[in-house]
């Protein structure tokens, strides 16, 4: 035989489940395809993007109660996903901008420890694109090159 759950505890899940409600609601629509959602909960979710402030905040107190009748622990791991997804994507961004300007800056010793980190990529490529991105720069051009190396990095 188990306690029942404390009052204050079931606030706790019930806010819970509104913070999921509205990550579901601010999610893209091809990220909500991912969502392990019934019909009902998706069509709920869909609604809310199109709502004003007052209606919003009511929607999504519907919506946590949808969650609640239904088993909301896959939803909660699907956002969880998708969200550390969201951040690997962003620090593989992160490491490849700090890449472009470490060869700006330090120009061929940044080229030869990229090339002892990635052997296959093309030196003459890599050290064209870094000149061509450097002229650039210093004229005040449009960063077109730049790109280029970021493009190249990023292939790697």
């Amino acid at each position: 035989m188990h306690e029942p759950l404390s009052k204050s505890q079931r606030k706790r899940d019930a806010l819970a489940l509104q913070v999921l409600a509205e990550e579901l609601v601010r999610l893209s629509p091809s990220e909500l395809d991912r969502m392990p959602l019934s019909d009902e909960l998706r069509d709920a979710v869909a609604q809310g993007r199109e709502l004003s402030r007052g209606a919003y905040r009511r929607h999504v107190r519907y919506i946590a109660r949808l969650l609640r009748d239904t088993d909301a622990d896959p939803v909660r791991r699907a956002v969880d996903d998708l969200r550390s997804a969201s951040h690997a994507d962003k620090a593989r961004f992160k490491r490849l901008e700090r890449w472009r300007e470490r060869l700006m800056a330090d120009g061929d010793a940044a080229v030869t420890a990229l090339l002892e980190e990635y052997p296959q990529a093309d030196a003459q490529q890599l050290r064209q694109l870094l000149r061509k991105a450097l002229e650039e720069r210093a004229a005040g051009r449009p960063p077109r090159h730049q790109r280029a190396l970021f493009r190249l990095l990023r292939a790697l």
